[in-house]
């Protein structure tokens, strides 16, 4: 198992990687499960073998997104101890990268959302109500403690959450500022949204 921070190349089943491809390139309606089949060096019946439909090749991958994601999370979150302000940095850091590095996934997820089947969109957006709870969390137990100081614990932790998230809609890795610059420069801001006291990190 990575550290929290490292990424390396995206890691996928052929299928699943020839379908985030399409899938960013056309949009889920716009793909079809034979241009898929395509990409990943299979025939179609090969293909379904793997996958049953074009429903399941999204599922399966935003399944290993959100299970990856927050993997990461809750291991940033376990890592920095007990300290609000530590564990802030930690969830909006590991958010910041994840949004940062795996961007194709996380634009999948993002505008697919509307693609999902009814059963399976209840499990995603439990899996990313479970995210936007860590980081509801962390911001409430820093009011508490004096660390921040914001009227507003949840909505503030909203605002930091899709902060995190829309980076992946502007980061380029040949950008004038590095990752870690960024992130610097975003933990600023996230700080900023609850009211860092200077209280704790």
């Amino acid at each position: 198992m990575t550290n929290w921070r490292d990424y390396g190349a995206v890691n996928l089943p052929a299928p699943l990687r020839a379908a985030l491809d399409a899938f960013v390139e056309h949009g889920y309606h716009g793909t079809s499960v034979r241009d898929i089949a395509a990409r990943a060096g299979l025939s179609v019946p090969g293909l379904y073998h793997h996958y049953p439909s074009k429903q399941s090749l999204l599922q399966g991958l935003l399944e290993l997104t959100m299970s990856d994601l927050l993997r990461r999370s809750e291991e940033a979150l376990r890592e920095a101890g007990v300290d609000p302000v530590a564990r802030f940095d930690a969830v909006v850091e590991s958010l910041l990268r994840f949004h940062m590095y795996r961007r194709e996934q996380a634009f999948v997820g993002s505008t697919e959302l509307r693609s999902l089947d009814p059963e399976y969109h209840r499990v995603y957006i439990g899996h990313r109500i479970r995210q936007q709870r860590m980081v509801d969390e962390v911001v409430l137990a820093g009011v508490s403690d004096g660390a921040f100081s914001t009227d507003s614990p949840k909505g503030a932790a909203r605002a930091v959450a899709t902060m995190c998230v829309g980076v992946s809609t502007w980061y380029r890795v040949d950008g004038p500022m590095s990752a870690d610059e960024l992130i610097a420069q975003n933990l600023d801001f996230a700080r900023a949204i609850v009211g860092y006291t200077g209280r704790g990190r």
